[in-house]
């Protein structure tokens, strides 16, 4: 399970040098908006060097429909990434095309086939919004969906998107509901967005706590010192561990029965899922 992805700008060599002892999950080299149109030849350079001595590295590349994407990827993949970043998609159909690319890529470099993950930022764009039913079935290499305020905010003219106590308004906690949903309907991961205030860490357990809560499976980080809060909230408790063996095993011991009692309340199969799914995110952060 990947709970924290590290954002990290791919010129800068002395922040490439601290991100592998960060603790991060995934690190995601970034040559869209942390880096200069200027300093990206030297960048992907960079970040091609990087990759090849460092596990669980994705990039962010520019918009699938520019020049630079094109040379972001051409650098990038012989290097073998985990996964591609897709910023700014309109629809699911900009997966598809960076889908594409990357099967030619895969073959070129003597990738295995299929290796190499997309991530779509699927709500940075407005028009992308009425489109997210398309990433079901759209390409088996998409592996989590999350979301961005700062570029939604841009583009529909707001001059704000939290309220004064650090609440989404309701356009932007409309779009964090949307890409959830749609990640459950595609079957992919679900990721939420940046904490943007880096001192705050109370304001960031919280955020990822919420996150945690509403069924997302990771969050997207923008400063190392994000990091461990992140794991942490995304690490199920002891409590809820112990809570669902206990549902796991009640339905074992009762295999012909749809509804049990367990502590004076009824549980159900979602109650099962759900604790299989709790017992599956125990497993894989080591809890």
């Amino acid at each position: 399970m990947t709970r924290s992805f590290l954002f990290v700008p791919a010129d800068s060599e002395r922040k490439l040098q601290k991100a592998a002892d960060t603790g991060a999950d995934a690190l995601i080299l970034d040559l869209e908006d942390a880096v200069v149109p200027d300093a990206r030849p030297a960048a992907r350079q960079r970040a091609a060097d990087y990759i090849r001595g460092t596990d669980n590295v994705w990039v962010r590349i520019n918009p699938i429909d520019t020049d630079d994407a094109g040379a972001d990827l051409e650098a990038v993949m012989p290097a073998a990434p985990v996964g591609i970043v897709l910023p700014k998609p309109r629809s699911a159909a900009a997966a598809v095309q960076l889908s594409e690319r990357l099967d030619r890529l895969e073959k070129q470099h003597g990738i295995t086939a299929g290796a190499t993950r997309i991530m779509a930022l699927c709500t940075e764009h407005p028009a992308a919004l009425f489109t997210l039913d398309g990433y079901v079935n759209a390409t088996p290499r998409l592996h989590a969906l999350s979301w961005g305020a700062e570029d939604l905010s841009v583009a529909v003219g707001a001059h704000a998107n939290r309220d004064a106590s650090g609440n989404w308004l309701p356009t932007f906690e409309m779009a964090r509901s949307l890409c959830l949903l749609a990640a459950a309907a595609a079957e992919v991961t679900a990721i939420d967005t940046v904490f943007t205030d880096f001192h705050d860490r109370v304001g960031l357990v919280n955020f990822a706590s919420n996150a945690y809560r509403d069924g997302f499976c990771g969050m997207l980080a923008i400063h190392p010192a994000q990091v461990e809060p992140i794991n942490a909230a995304f690490t199920p408790s002891a409590e809820e561990i112990e809570h669902a063996h206990r549902i796991v095993a009640l339905f074992a011991d009762n295999p012909g029965l749809g509804t049990v009692g367990l502590d004076g309340k009824m549980v159900d199969r979602p109650h099962f899922l759900q604790a299989q799914r709790i017992l599956r995110l125990a497993e894989q952060s080591g809890g």
